[in-house]
């Protein structure tokens, strides 16, 4: 395929040998695969603020690391400069993430160059593009397993210091080793942003609401308080036992407030589904 403006730089420096073709075009970015060194990965381009689509940045932005003084006043008064600068630390989130993450169940990063990532490519056993979690059917007993492994993960990452946030089942891909979480320029610290307790119960009841239509029985669970119940009192660990219920207090549990929200992060999903199947490739 003709390479895309965006990439010329990479083939031009040698990083990329070859496009191949775009995998997919989506809200902060465009991803295309392409030939790295004789390997099939990934080149991720990231969009320009004014080309995103991704309207809620600033509870995502709080509590991100800036380089000095100077910059933080810049991105503030968003200045040229601070716009600029303000692009680079978004896109240094997922790059940062990924690295932190290493050993999780996300893309292994290869290197990060004029703003393009180049990553893993995730592939099914038959070596494409593996599917989305939203594009295939499960078993009850799959759901579980499956719903088991990306809380390890959410509790891995909070380990690690970091709330995924805007977790669905539209940024989870399934290859033969089961889930991967994709996309991870939201990630949040979670020691510095206000809303990070918020947007981890919001991921976990997200995964509860896709998971329950296979397997009811989670749409009960309250993983996300209980996980940072146990992070606040410094207790959580990558290894450590959950029960799937808040004991926070005696209360018995408002489950009609949780359909609710269940109901309200499925409504968001379904609209993200509808939004990204009309995004062009």
């Amino acid at each position: 395929m003709k390479t895309p403006k965006s990439l010329e730089i990479l083939i031009t420096e040698g990083f990329i040998d070859e496009v191949i073709h775009p995998l997919k075009s989506g809200k902060e970015a465009d991803v295309y695969v392409v030939q790295s060194e004789g390997e099939i990965c990934c080149a991720k381009v990231y969009k320009k603020v004014e080309k995103r689509s991704f309207h809620t940045q600033a509870l995502y932005q709080e509590g991100h690391k800036v380089k000095n003084s100077r910059q933080a006043r810049a991105m503030k008064k968003k200045s040229q400069y601070g716009r600029k600068q303000q692009e680079e630390v978004w896109q240094n989130t997922e790059v940062d993430a990924l690295y932190k993450f290493a050993g999780a169940r996300v893309p292994k990063p290869y290197n990060f160059i004029e703003g393009i990532l180049l990553m893993e490519l995730i592939a099914d056993e038959h070596g494409s593009a593996a599917p989305r979690l939203t594009d295939i059917e499960m078993s009850a007993e799959q759901a579980k397993e499956y719903h088991a492994i990306l809380i390890k993960e959410v509790v891995r990452m909070l380990c690690a210091g970091m709330v995924r946030g805007d977790l669905s089942e539209f940024n989870i891909l399934i290859d033969s080793q089961g889930p991967v979480i994709i996309d991870l320029p939201q990630a949040v610290d979670a020691a510095a942003n206000n809303n990070a307790a918020r947007m981890l119960d919001r991921d976990v009841n997200n995964l509860a609401a896709y998971f329950g239509k296979f397997a009811p029985e989670l749409l009960s669970t309250t993983y996300g308080k209980e996980i940072w119940q146990l992070y606040q009192s410094g207790h959580l660990s990558p290894d450590i036992k959950l029960t799937g219920y808040f004991k926070g207090n005696n209360k018995q549990a408002d489950v009609r407030s949780i359909m609710k929200e269940i109901d309200a992060a499925r409504e968001e999903a379904i609209q993200r589904k509808y939004e990204l199947a009309n995004e062009p490739l």
